[in-house]
């Protein structure tokens, strides 16, 4: 057991790990052992977890370790270009191939290649990938030559993978090929005791770089650092400490000096991570407004049909449906139509001269610039929620940061 710990030890001095949570030594324990292995392995855990460090201890225990090693950032990578990033393609297989080039799994060939944030990876490529997990081959982009090639394969996701297979975004049969041994890296909000450790090394880290004495934190400070939820993990508990480093000339930081560099985690100022849903609203307002202007001209359409019908058989009075769908649609600004008296009783429509029937489409010429309805539906929400942007975005259909931007884009008064 004493061996075990002091190989620990070791082994986190040589790759810089900070910490004495079991979890933590525990995952290192893994990482070791099937490092011999040519088992895939997916390491998951939140964004600023460290997940990049245990794909080199892999690397470095296993047979592969004279062998080249590849990280590649999946997410990172345009969707249009990650075949070719990955496998390589032949001169001119599309626009812009002006030769021959060599994927990194043919790069890696004999050694390591870590794939990280592996649920970013389109469908399509996950094809390609899980061919190469079970064969070792895969084919150019342009090609169809097959090509072998010996790869250790290690992913790492910040995703939750079983939901993403849930809404068809990840395969599940790449999944279970590639979490053949699974490693977890717990939140640093779950390993309390290596917060302070980690702010000390990175104290004296930054002491170092900027030639100053190392910034010390009081017992309450101590303690309001370790409750922190800390939402970027590892990554954000460095940066923080860079800034009191530099920014503090008192190298003795207070509970209170320390939360004015603490954001709060329940508010979105940190940087938030989309998911694909988000993005596509994103990418679909236009056919947002698209879809309001055709709602718009269908609602006419069945006015005019409803007026027609009541002119046909105009001795009976109209229903209590008939009447809810023409206020409703007076409620929708139609300038054309008669305005209500009293908004509270319903519309009466008794008798209906048929020669004082005109066609709406005739005498009504509608803008058709997609700007100026933007600008008008954006006025109509903020004044139906009394200038409440969350509530006015919501009611368009698109995010609030969207909705700020547009506000801005045509210097609309709110």
């Amino acid at each position: 057991m004493d061996n075990t710990n002091m190989g620990i030890q070791g082994i986190k001095q040589r790759f810089e790990i900070i910490g004495n949570s079991p979890d933590l030594n525990r995952a290192i324990e893994v990482a070791v052992q099937v490092a011999p292995t040519d088992l895939s392995v997916l390491i998951s855990g939140e964004s600023g977890t460290g997940k990049e460090m245990f794909p080199q201890i892999i690397h470095q225990f296993s047979s592969r370790k004279h062998g080249k090693y590849i990280a590649v950032n999946c997410g990172a990578i345009p969707e249009g270009t990650i075949d070719s990033e990955l496998f390589g393609h032949e001169k001119g297989a599309f626009t812009g191939a002006l030769s021959d080039r060599k994927g990194y799994f043919q790069e890696a060939d004999g050694g390591t290649i870590f794939l990280d944030e592996i649920g970013e990876l389109p469908l399509s490529t996950q094809v390609r990938l899980l061919r190469v997990l079970e064969t070792g081959e895969f084919i150019k982009v342009g090609s169809s030559k097959m090509i072998k090639s010996d790869v250790r394969v290690i992913a790492a996701t910040n995703v939750d993978i079983p939901k993403a297979i849930e809404e068809g975004k990840f395969r599940e049969d790449l999944y279970y090929r590639l979490n053949t041994v699974p490693i977890n890296i717990l939140p640093l909000r779950q390993r309390p005791d290596d917060i302070y450790l980690l702010f000390r090394k990175f104290a004296r880290d930054f002491a170092e770089k900027y030639r100053m004495p190392p910034v010390r934190l009081d017992e309450e400070a101590r303690i309001a650092l370790i409750n922190y939820r800390w939402p970027g993990n590892v990554r954000q508990l460095k940066n923080i400490t860079e800034q009191i480093s530099i920014i503090e000339e008192n190298r003795d930081v207070t509970a209170d000096v320390l939360r004015k560099y603490l954001p709060d985690s329940s508010s979105s100022r940190l940087p938030a991570l989309f998911s694909k849903k988000e993005e596509a609203s994103y990418a679909s307002e236009r056919e947002i407004l698209y879809k309001v202007l055709f709602d718009m001209k269908r609602d006419m359409n069945d006015l005019k049909k409803l007026v027609l019908d009541l002119m046909e058989n105009k001795e009976s009075p109209i229903s209590g449906d008939q009447a809810r769908i023409i206020q409703n649609l007076y409620d929708d600004g139609e300038d054309n139509l008669p305005q209500r008296e009293h908004a509270s009783k319903p519309l009466q429509i008794n008798h209906l001269d048929k020669n004082n029937i005109q066609d709406t489409e005739e005498i009504v010429e509608e803008s058709l610039s997609l700007e100026e309805k933007e600008i008008e539906l954006i006025k109509k929400a903020l004044e139906k929620h009394n200038g409440k942007r969350k509530y006015a975005a919501r009611e368009l259909g698109i995010s609030e940061r969207t909705l700020y931007r547009k506000i801005k884009e045509y210097d609309i008064n709110n």
